[in-house]
């Protein structure tokens, strides 16, 4: 029999600030990690199987081998925790069973990230119960891997906030991940009711821009032009700089095709109330958006936002991946 060996671990959900589907492109992005969190406990087990309890996302009792793992036809709920203990596996090989509970703070229907917390939470946990000493980097490329062996496609921003935490300045695959050092970030976040796909938006952005490659490329540049002044507004703590920056943002990815009337309605409420800007945040097609918003105006700006949708309560510049047992 093994020794009983257990840890938990968890990483914080995230908010898109400037960047949507440029960053898919090469262009930079500003993401911040949000305090709601995702927890994986996991355990060795005196056989080889994967074990999975993940009642957030309605899987229960589910077993494989390991030698099975990545095979046949996997729950979705359980994709992203499998692949992510394959890759695991093919890397470092295990010589025991898993199981993994995983416990989400936050709604799935929210666009939050919670498939790409999950996905570090296990790799970071992995690499402490096996003391792998995975380095930060090391468990962004694991975990990076698994969300493209899985979608095909992403920029990785998602999975670095959960990493890192804080608030971010991040360029596709990781080529750069720059922590920006911002006490203070009043954002207010909205809820659309609408769960919409980020592949699928992405797709849609591409085929309705066929034949106008041109100005396609012109919008990404723009927005990653923002995106950089948006960091040195930031860093300046110029709110009123990122609020117009934030307007624009919007404006382009109206032009995009993402944004849906409900968000848009959400939007204005937020601005006619006295936010600095509004956006926004993630794919698009529904989802959430976020209002940057003076102290002195945030409930009116709250207010706004809720007679059109819903306001979410989430804090920013939360914490990154941490073992908590």
């Amino acid at each position: 029999m093994l020794q009983n060996k257990r840890i938990t671990v968890s990483a914080p959900g995230k908010l898109m600030l400037l960047g949507e589907h440029a960053v898919v492109y090469g262009h930079p992005c500003l993401v911040t990690a949000v305090d709601q969190r995702m927890r994986a406990t996991v355990e060795l087990l005196d056989n080889l199987n994967l074990e999975l309890e993940a009642e957030d996302v309605k899987v229960m009792g589910y077993k494989k081998t390991l030698s099975q793992l990545g095979v046949g036809d996997i729950p979705k709920g359980a994709k992203f925790v499998e692949i992510a203990l394959k890759n695991i596996n093919d890397k470092y090989p295990l010589k025991s069973g898993i199981k993994i509970t995983t416990k989400s703070e936050f709604s799935s229907q929210f666009g939050f990230g919670s498939s790409s917390a999950s996905t570090v939470c296990v790799v970071k946990a992995m690499s402490e119960i096996l003391n792998l000493n995975l380095s930060n980097k090391e468990i962004f490329d694991l975990s990076f891997k698994t969300v493209l062996d899985i979608q095909g496609k992403g920029s990785g921003f998602d999975v670095a906030a959960a990493v890192y935490g804080g608030t971010l300045y991040f360029v596709t695959g990781g080529e750069i991940i720059k922590p920006l050092n911002i006490n203070s970030l009043p954002l207010l976040v909205g809820y659309s009711g609408v769960k919409a796909d980020t592949v699928t938006l992405i797709n849609k952005v591409k085929a309705s821009f066929v034949g106008r490659e041109k100005r396609l490329e012109e919008i990404y540049s723009g927005i990653a032009m923002l995106v950089n002044d948006a960091k040195i507004a930031f860093l300046s703590n110029d709110l009123t700089k990122v609020g117009e920056l934030m307007d624009k943002n919007q404006a382009y990815l109206r032009e995009l095709g993402v944004s849906i009337d409900k968000l848009d309605c959400m939007i204005e409420a937020a601005i006619k109330a006295g936010a600095y800007g509004a956006k926004l945040s993630g794919a698009g097609g529904g989802d959430c958006m976020i209002a940057l918003s003076p102290e002195e105006k945030k409930q009116a700006v709250i207010n706004g936002i809720n007679s059109v949708g819903e306001t979410i309560n989430v804090r920013t510049n939360a914490e990154g991946v941490r073992v908590e047992l």
